[in-house]
């Protein structure tokens, strides 16, 4: 008589293919996706629309159905009782009461890598240089993730951005944020264009933001060129575009930048203009109820500036770097501005371009007295510091005293430092100024700086040679300046 099998086998058995039988179906369940349940388009003022029926959370997407299949996308921007408020992202015509609002998945999230070199995107990342772009490179959230700042590197490095002015008397560091104040045709696009050219980083990103939409074509075919874009992401999203797209345009840019920086590029940022954003913002929080406070900025502005800035440095991990220029622009020529001040409070360092020194012929129209680099000192070296400090003494003793001295009211000895200032502006002017052709290294703007701050009295000097061929101090400034043409300073 054969055996009967062991009971115990037998139930280890019948457990194991239960567990099996279990562990297949929480695979099979998560495999499903979920519901989603879409929403009804119930009122739309402005730009301002309002969904109920779907649950989104805010910064989510939805996707807006209208007749005829016609889509809109939209972003959740707050909610209020059983409704939320969206701002839509692009033209909202076409749309009609109690269209279906569909929850869009993965919508915080762009995909970025270096198929984007060369190629000029709109915030969404659609091509707008009529190629095709095919997706590929990795997930990145769009607006960046929290980083420890005891997690970032110090800035130790120089970054040679190829203005004269710029690397001997406001030296920036491989990292900083600096902003760059300027009004309306002072030569703002002019000077991001010398450092999109001659400033020594692997990756150049720039953010177009609210400009007008021919600046763009011309930033690419002639800032640029066909050389500059080869290691150039553009992403433009022009004055026409709606506010919403605008943010996302400047947000975009930092998280292809934060892309590369990761994989241990160093990064240079050119965001044009940080302005624009605030505006973007502020009339999103409008929209929405939000109560307006200096100039009409809601509070949400002054929250925002410092998340996308804040985003730039440098990486411990990968030793990239992001160093950042955002352009601010003055309204009025007001340096005092909401966001100008707020921009001041959270920057590095500031450029401040001066449209009183722009109409009297010097490009770039630096104004050395209000322009700061808060790192200058940690990348530099002693003789530099001490040098660029002797100019700002010598170049503010002559400004103290310009009216005086041009009617001629002046009497020499009364003041040496002035008397000297005197002797030494028209050699200071020539420092300053530079043609948008002519690149700069730090070296050579530091060995300047150094030949002029030390040449004894009565002995010029040579800004393009190396101490040889001085110049009489009796020289007049246009013999030791070297002038753009007018249309380069603006």
């Amino acid at each position: 008589m054969a055996a009967s099998p062991d009971i115990g086998s037998v139930r280890a058995s019948r457990r194991a293919r239960i567990a099996a039988r279990v562990a297949k179906a929480r695979a099979d369940a998560g495999a499903v996706r979920p519901m989603v349940a879409a929403g009804r388009l119930v009122r739309m003022v402005g730009l301002t629309l309002e969904a109920a029926g779907c649950q989104v959370p805010v910064g989510g997407r939805c996707r807006i159905v209208g007749e005829g299949g016609h889509t809109v996308d939209a972003e959740a921007v707050g909610f209020g009782a059983d409704r939320i408020y969206l701002m839509p992202v692009g033209d909202v015509r076409g749309l009609t009461p109690h269209a279906r609002v569909v929850p869009v998945r993965h919508a915080t999230e762009v995909q970025v890598g270096p198929h984007l070199l060369g190629r000029v995107i709109d915030g969404a990342g659609h091509a707008l240089d009529g190629r095709s772009l095919v997706p590929a490179g990795d997930w990145m959230p769009l607006q960046g993730r929290p980083v420890n700042p005891l997690r970032r590197l110090p800035i130790r490095d120089t970054l040679d951005v190829g203005v004269r002015a710029i690397n001997g008397l406001f030296t920036v560091g491989r990292g900083q944020r600096m902003g760059l104040f300027a009004g309306s045709g002072v030569g703002k696009s002019s000077l991001l264009g010398m450092m999109t050219r001659y400033t020594d980083a692997d990756i150049i990103v720039v953010g177009l933001v609210g400009e007008r939409g021919r600046e763009v074509n011309e930033f690419v075919q002639t800032t640029l060129g066909p050389g500059g874009m080869a290691r150039a992401v553009v992403v433009a999203t022009p004055a026409d575009h709606s506010p919403l797209m605008r943010m996302q345009g400047a947000m975009l840019a930092t998280s292809v930048a934060e892309y590369f920086r990761d994989r241990g590029r160093n990064v240079l940022l050119l965001m044009d203009s940080l302005t624009r954003f605030a505006q973007a913002q502020r009339e999103i929080g409008l929209a929405i109820g939000e109560p307006p406070t200096t100039r009409g900025y809601t509070p949400s502005v002054f929250t925002r500036l410092p998340q996308l800035v804040e985003r730039a440095g440098n990486d411990e991990h990968s030793g990239g770097s992001i160093t950042a220029f955002y352009t601010v622009l003055a309204e009025g020529d007001d340096t005092n501005d909401p966001v100008a001040d707020a921009a001041r409070a959270i920057l590095d360092g500031h450029i401040v371009l001066s449209r009183r020194i722009a109409e009297g012929g010097r490009y770039p129209a630096i104004d050395v007295e209000a322009s700061v680099s808060r790192v200058m000192n940690q990348v530099t070296s002693t003789a530099q510091q001490n040098a660029a400090r002797r100019f700002r003494k010598l170049y503010s003793a002559y400004r103290r005293q310009e009216d005086l001295i041009n009617i001629g009211a002046y009497q020499r000895g009364s003041n040496p430092e002035v008397d000297e200032a005197i002797r030494m502006y028209p050699r200071l002017q020539a420092f300053l100024t530079q043609s948008m052709d002519e690149p700069v290294s730090h070296a050579a703007s530091a060995e300047a700086l150094a030949r002029l701050c030390t040449q004894p009295e009565g002995v010029g000097y040579d800004l393009h040679g190396g101490g040889e061929g001085p110049i009489a101090a009796g020289s007049s400034s246009a013999d030791t300046d070297r002038w753009p043409p007018a249309g380069d300073a603006r």
